[in-house]
């Protein structure tokens, strides 16, 4: 396929191009990473020292910036000293890609080094809980809500003012709040998750139900349907696959206020792990860490994005997702 048809507007893709391009969109950036890593001069703002040589603060192991190397090593030359060595690197906050395998390889495999201090496995399972917990929570109130919002504007305009409002102040301000009421250990960091995904559910579900051909609406009521049965048996089964979409979006919104509630109260989950770690500079476990959350986050998409097609064959949206 020629380069001017790939890029016709909206144009369906043959499956072997779509997941040759899906397959580079990861491909592209690891070949940027391995060049920044691996390529000497590229980016090797750094030097690793090999021998210090006759320079007092230098350590094997250790990086300087080429500049102040450069500079130590014309002043030992001048002296007639013993000149320092070293090879190119990055940034001690730049490992290459293989170090961060290795590191992820053994999160999963090395018992951590202090037994109190959990691995990137437990790390990643007590985030994962405080998520699924807060979004169902949300999920839970916010749904209904937004249905009948989106079904009845008398109460679209008795509450969405009020949750335009309220979604534009940020779920961080309220930490300390939600530090007072409910302690400092795991109900801060719900009630965080919660609030970031319960306002903006609501607004999207009430538009979700918005879309539903109104002609359904006044046919059910011609009929005699009920006000509750109204709701069951029109409006929710008609709006099922887009709401069903919904969620997933707003799940992965839920993820983007994960680290910042695990900092609320006492830190825990994998932003605890990351912030060890980080403390250390043992960036390639950071890396390690904040990959895995993209891995777990972006496959349980394709989960969900799964199921979908099987769960509303009927529906094109499922089936482009």
């Amino acid at each position: 396929m020629s380069l001017s048809r790939l890029l016709l507007p909206r144009r369906q893709l043959a499956p072997r191009v779509s997941w040759l391009l899906g397959i580079g969109s990861f491909v592209l950036p690891l070949l940027v990473w391995c060049l920044v890593s691996y390529v000497p001069g590229i980016w090797h703002p750094q030097v690793r020292i090999i021998d210090p040589g006759d320079v007092d603060y230098f350590q094997p192991g250790m990086r300087a910036d080429a500049s102040v190397f450069e500079s130590e090593s014309e002043d030992i030359r001048a002296k007639g000293g013993h000149l320092p060595t070293g090879v190119p690197s990055n940034p001690i906050y730049l490992p290459a890609p293989h170090e961060v395998a290795l590191a992820f390889v053994r999160a999963f495999s090395t018992p951590p080094g202090k037994s109190e201090s959990p691995g990137l496995h437990e790390s990643m399972w007590s985030s994962i809980q405080l998520i699924v917990t807060g979004f169902v929570l949300s999920s839970v109130i916010a749904i209904p809500l937004g249905i009948i919002s989106g079904t009845y504007t008398a109460i679209a305009r008795l509450n969405e003012p009020f949750v335009e409002f309220f979604r534009y102040l940020p779920a961080p301000a309220f930490g300390a709040l939600a530090v007072a009421v409910l302690g400092i250990y795991e109900g801060p960091k719900v009630a965080i998750i919660f609030i970031g995904t319960f306002f903006q559910q609501i607004l999207v579900v009430a538009n979700t139900a918005r879309k539903l051909d109104y002609g359904l609406l006044e046919a059910a009521l011609t009929l005699g349907t009920k006000r509750l049965s109204l709701l069951t048996h029109v409006v929710v089964p008609g709006i099922l696959p887009d709401l069903y979409r919904d969620q997933r979006i707003l799940l992965g919104w839920a993820w983007t206020y994960l680290v910042v509630a695990e900092l609320i109260g006492t830190s825990s989950g994998i932003t605890l792990f990351i912030t060890q770690q980080a403390r250390y500079q043992h960036f390639e476990n950071v890396y390690a860490a904040i990959l895995l959350i993209g891995i777990i986050g972006f496959g349980s998409d394709l989960v969900l994005a799964r199921a979908g097609r099987m769960f509303f064959p009927w529906d094109r949206g499922a089936t482009r997702a």
